[in-house]
């Protein structure tokens, strides 16, 4: 008790400490800060409220004991009947403590950058990519998310070769960083005339935002090329040197955007998206250098393994992780993701505290 009580007051403490610093004149002119300030002060709120809840039970608990000792037959009588009522009540709180006073992966409270991208099956595949990226905008709308496309490359069938997106709100990466991984879709293709099943997959990846504080960009270790946009019709498109495309020298890496008509905020997407990518970069590098035991934890997404299918004609999703099958398809297409999301962070918790590796369920039906 004594130590839930201390963890209690340090949070609240921190949370007082957040409050001045949101109130600073100096806060509002740091980059972000009011946004990351409020994130934390969001991410304590849970523990502050479990803990008055944890308080006040209790006190209650140690006035009943005391009423125990009335020589009033009928106070010690409702004395004990309180005491039946708290001491679960107390029991079940600090089950609910312990698990908000669970050490947090430090990128948590981080908003989170979408990369959605057609794999093996052709157009069926792009055709899902869109879906699966309006699952995710869906739920994230429920949510009041805010999402801002950063990347993007369509088919001329409507589907998605590929789509970044931020997502931005409270608790985003925390929520969704299991996505990540390969999605199996098993369905008949509009196209397909003998009425069989095709299997196709799409590429998830989920990374948190990197904020200017995380990775260090120096200007020459960057080659900035402008070219005209492409893509369909519109009155930018092929007529300025909107888009841009820049190069990370030191790793390679490349990143495009060309969504805007203006130069500028294309240049600033795509350093976003760079920043981001840089930081999983060197996230794995620290990853890769842990034990084979967590990575396999906490990075099953990484593998080339389908982490999730949706069958179509039987109206059923399966987390081959967290060995759930619901036959609601429609509804979690719609973006109702919660059960699905919370079986997999389960299992993942579950395997975490036993020192075990996460169990995957197989499905060939």
């Amino acid at each position: 008790m004594a130590d839930f009580l201390e963890r209690i007051a340090e949070a609240e403490a921190r949370s007082r400490e957040i409050e001045t610093q949101l109130s600073d004149p100096q806060t509002a002119k740091q980059p972000g800060a009011i946004e990351k300030l409020g994130r934390r002060l969001g991410s304590l709120r849970p523990l502050i409220e479990a803990g008055g809840r944890y308080r006040a039970a209790m006190a209650e608990l140690v006035d009943s004991k005391r009423m125990l000792e009335d020589d009033d037959p009928d106070m010690a009588e409702l004395a004990r009947s309180e005491i039946d009522r708290l001491e679960p009540a107390i029991a079940a709180l600090e089950i609910e403590l312990r698990i908000l006073l669970t050490p947090k992966d430090p990128n948590d409270e981080k908003n989170a950058i979408f990369e959605i991208r057609a794999g093996t099956g052709g157009d069926e595949a792009a055709l899902f990519a869109a879906e699966l990226y309006r699952m995710y905008s869906r739920y994230a709308e429920g949510r009041r998310w805010k999402i801002e496309t950063l990347s993007y490359s369509e088919t001329d069938g409507g589907g998605l070769k590929e789509i970044i997106a931020k997502f931005e709100g409270q608790d985003v990466f925390s929520r969704l960083k299991y996505e990540k991984g390969v999605h199996r879709v098993q369905r008949v293709p509009a196209t397909e005339s003998q009425g069989r099943i095709h299997t196709s997959t799409v590429t998830v990846a989920v990374m948190p935002e990197a904020e200017e504080v995380d990775v260090d960009i120096k200007s020459e270790d960057l080659r900035i090329d402008v070219m005209r946009a492409g893509g369909p019709g519109g009155q930018s498109v092929n007529t300025t040197d909107s888009a841009v495309r820049i190069t990370h020298l030191p790793s390679g890496l490349v990143v495009q955007c060309q969504d805007e008509k203006s130069q500028i905020k294309n240049k600033a997407k795509a350093l976003t998206v760079l920043r981001t990518r840089l930081l999983a970069l060197e996230q794995e590098r620290v990853d890769s250098e842990r034990a084979k035991e967590r990575r396999s934890q906490v990075g099953t997404g990484e593998r080339s393994e389908k982490i999730r299918t949706y069958n179509f004609p039987q109206s059923r999703v399966t987390d081959h992780r967290a060995g759930v099958t619901l036959h609601k398809l429609d509804a979690v297409m719609s973006g109702d993701l919660d059960e699905l999301l919370d079986a997999v962070h389960t299992q993942i918790a579950a395997a975490r505290e036993s020192g075990t590796t996460i169990a995957r369920q197989d499905d060939d039906e």
